[in-house]
């Protein structure tokens, strides 16, 4: 096989004794193709989070307390999460693995630990982050379709199916193609925004800059509340949602060393400066009291100013949401095919298909997974439970990386930030996390109960080792009839004793 086109880990895989009706051995990788030319520095912001072009001051505004400390949340958290980007930076090339900080937490802090990181991403976290995305985008589809109603739930809900669907098969059929809808819709969504942004500057020019004086930013609508701030902050993280998802496919990232710092260098400070300046504009053309009383301000600031051309603003949308649910595909299916690589998930999901190198399994499972949570009515309130913990984790995988120094300072480290970084980040996120707690007790409460629930599922589907011979032979037959129905198998990695090898033959030379 071509090795100057499919430079990948090298999986040799003896496939007459693992998918029948296929003889000899070959190799079987994932296709390493997410490069800098297929612009890693626009598939990582086209992964950051929709919410800006739908909610972007309201739920940051409403808690902030006025206009001027909404504004520095944003930059705050833009800078916090740079930060947080160049901890991940270091500890994806250190350890190189697809799975992003669930391969981290589990190499740092043992099995346990990332087992509940890949649990809760499992059950709540991916999946009803991608329904509500796809159900998001059929709402701005179907909405110009009933001018004076609500579209049909159960319109909403098929075309949000058709979408999830669609796009699972793209992410199937070529990994290329998969990062290229990426690009385009990326594309999509920034020069929508940065058509927002132009038109603000049009408005401040017109003097329509009344809440971004500082006699009047400040201007209270509540009194200021420790534990509200740090509410704004986490609204403001969820904004920034998708910095770390080029760490779930370092394997595929062609040159990781090289391409995953230079697509955070490019990709994060863009971003921030676009959710910024949007920001901005929007204030320039409705008061604080018209961004918390709508429900799709961009859809409001572009009746504003757009006269007959405002349908852009809900086709731009959209294109967004359209974007998000393909950055999220990609990369769930990545952290379930690394969960199932390590034992944690089903044998099947660690399987690819023996000419795409595409995990199909893993994109099935996510698919089915999203679909379910299509059937929920409760979606909202998941995401809702599930937030904390999943910024707690966050936490939990930057200390792992200070962790990782004490424990083992001699590892090879191609990118070494300073300490004074991760000491940094991890005092902001204890901030955000222990005043949430405190605002927010019984949601964060019930998130940790959710994750909690993989403390059995742990002991029983992976630390029980011995289980019932019955058991075994029925999930053997379910994974091979699965291979033989999607072509995939099982790759087994034959590079890891190279560098062993490559040591020995160095001291032979020597000697």
């Amino acid at each position: 096989m071509n090795n100057n086109r499919y430079q990948c880990l090298r999986f040799s895989v003896g496939c007459n004794t693992v998918l029948h009706g296929f003889a000899g051995y070959f190799e079987t990788t994932l296709y390493k193709d997410v490069t800098l030319s297929i612009k890693p520095e626009t598939h990582s912001p086209g992964m950051f989070s929709w919410f800006p072009i739908l909610f972007p001051l309201k739920g940051v505004l409403e808690n902030a307390c006025s206009v001027g400390v909404a504004l520095i949340v944003w930059v705050t958290t833009g800078v916090i999460t740079a930060i947080g980007a160049l901890c991940y930076a270091e500890l994806g090339v250190t350890i190189p693995k697809s799975g992003g900080d669930y391969s981290y937490v589990k190499d740092i802090f043992g099995g346990l630990a990332g087992f509940l990181r890949l649990w809760i991403a499992v059950l709540v976290i991916y999946p009803s982050n991608q329904a509500v995305i796809a159900l998001t985008f059929a709402n701005y589809i179907l909405q110009p379709l009933f001018p004076s109603c609500l579209p049909p739930e159960t319109g909403l809900r098929l075309l949000a199916a058709v979408c999830l669907l669609l796009l699972t098969w793209v992410n199937c059929y070529s990994v290329r193609l998969a990062t290229y809808v990426q690009d385009v819709f990326t594309t999509g969504k920034l020069l929508a925004l940065g058509l927002i942004i132009i038109m603000g500057v049009v408005q401040i020019c017109k003097g329509h800059y009344y809440w971004l004086e500082p006699a009047h930013a400040f201007e209270t609508f509540h009194d200021y509340d420790v534990g509200l701030i740090a509410l704004s902050f986490l609204q403001g993280s969820f904004a920034y949602g998708g910095w770390n998802f080029l760490n779930y496919v370092t394997e595929e990232l062609v040159d990781p060393y090289r391409n995953l710092p230079l697509a955070i260098a490019i990709s994060i400070p863009v971003v921030t400066f676009v959710y910024v300046f949007a920001n901005v504009a929007y204030i320039t053309a409705m008061s604080p009291q018209e961004l918390l009383a709508s429900n799709a301000v961009a859809v409001t600031f572009g009746e504003k100013l757009l006269g007959v051309m405002s349908w852009i603003m809900p086709i731009s949308v959209a294109l967004s949401t359209f974007g998000g649910v393909n950055g999220s595909l990609f990369t769930s299916s990545r952290l379930f095919f690394a969960g199932a690589r390590e034992g944690h998930l089903p044998r099947l999901l660690a399987m690819i298909h023996v000419r795409r190198f595409t995990p199909i399994p893993a994109l099935a499972f996510t698919l089915v997974s999203s679909l379910l949570m299509l059937c929920t009515s409760d979606i909202y309130t998941l995401i809702n439970y599930v937030g904390f913990v999943n910024y707690l984790f966050y936490g939990v995988t930057v200390a792992g990386q200070i962790v990782l120094r004490i424990k083992q300072p001699d590892l090879y480290r191609p990118i070494k930030v300073s300490l004074v970084w991760p000491v940094i980040y991890l005092l902001f996120w204890a901030y955000l996390l222990v005043f949430s707690l405190y605002s927010e007790p019984m949601v964060c409460g019930i998130g940790l109960a959710i994750m909690m629930t993989g403390v059995p599922v742990y002991f029983l589907g992976v630390y029980w080792e011995k289980k019932p011979q019955c058991f075994d032979t029925t999930i053997g037959k379910i994974t091979h009839l699965c291979q033989k129905l999607c072509s995939v198998v099982y790759p087994d990695v034959a590079d890891n004793a190279e560098p062993d090898v490559q040591q020995k033959d160095d001291e032979g030379d020597e000697e």
